[in-house]
């Protein structure tokens, strides 16, 4: 589990499914087998060296992520190590599960931020994108400025700080970038789509006012 903070940068060297990738700046502590959110993928250590690590890449991971797209070669990634307990939660919970991939529709420069505007690859997750609500950008903890098209499209305002210290700063038009949606909407959503399927069968567990009632919950 993460928080969408990114603690570091780093350039990856793909061979195959094995990535080497070099930290650039702010070095952590880390051990074989500890998850580290690269761009916003949870991937494994596999190997340490002084400043560089090694994981393993799945084809299910190449196929939906930045990481299959050969334009990915030398990249820059964002990273950030698993959270722990006692961490400040400083973004929001980041399960290091990408959902799909984004293009930037466009880059516009503020007099003191930035407006990036993206576009889900794939529509079905639309519904996912609510105003002021929180989205995962290549590893990055972000809130949803505004939405058009049904959230198809979204935009997101980037400070200084975000834009300096993570990969935003390297995007072009037309490039991709890897989304997770936030997780709370999508548990939501689950049970709210139990409740209706269970509406028929009053004995069932679904989440009811007499479910709550029984349950201690409401009085």
């Amino acid at each position: 589990m993460f928080t969408g903070i990114v603690q570091s940068t780093g350039k990856i060297k793909q061979d195959r499914n094995i990535l080497e990738i070099e930290i650039l700046n702010n070095s952590f502590d880390m051990c074989i087998g500890d998850s580290v959110a690269v761009d916003g993928i949870c991937l494994t250590v596999k190997e340490i060296f002084q400043n560089k690590f090694t994981v393993d890449v799945s084809e299910e991971t190449l196929k939906k992520t930045t990481l299959g797209l050969s334009s990915n070669l030398r990249k820059i990634v964002n990273l950030e190590p698993a959270l722990r307990i006692s961490d400040r939660l400083g973004g929001h919970i980041v399960s290091g599960h990408i959902d799909g991939l984004g293009v930037v529709e466009n880059i516009e420069k503020l007099e003191k931020s930035w407006l990036l505007s993206i576009k889900w690859k794939d529509d079905n997750y639309s519904k996912y994108v609510v105003n002021k609500g929180s989205i995962c950008v290549n590893g990055i903890s972000l809130t949803i400025a505004k939405y058009e098209k049904e959230g198809s499209i979204f935009t997101i305002a980037i400070i200084p700080h975000t834009w300096h210290t993570t990969n935003l700063k390297n995007l072009s038009l037309g490039d991709s970038v890897n989304l997770e949606a936030d997780a709370l909407i999508k548990y939501v959503e689950k049970l709210l789509f139990f409740n209706k399927n269970k509406q028929k069968n009053p004995s069932s567990n679904a989440i009811s006012s007499a479910w709550l009632k029984e349950n201690g919950w409401l009085k």
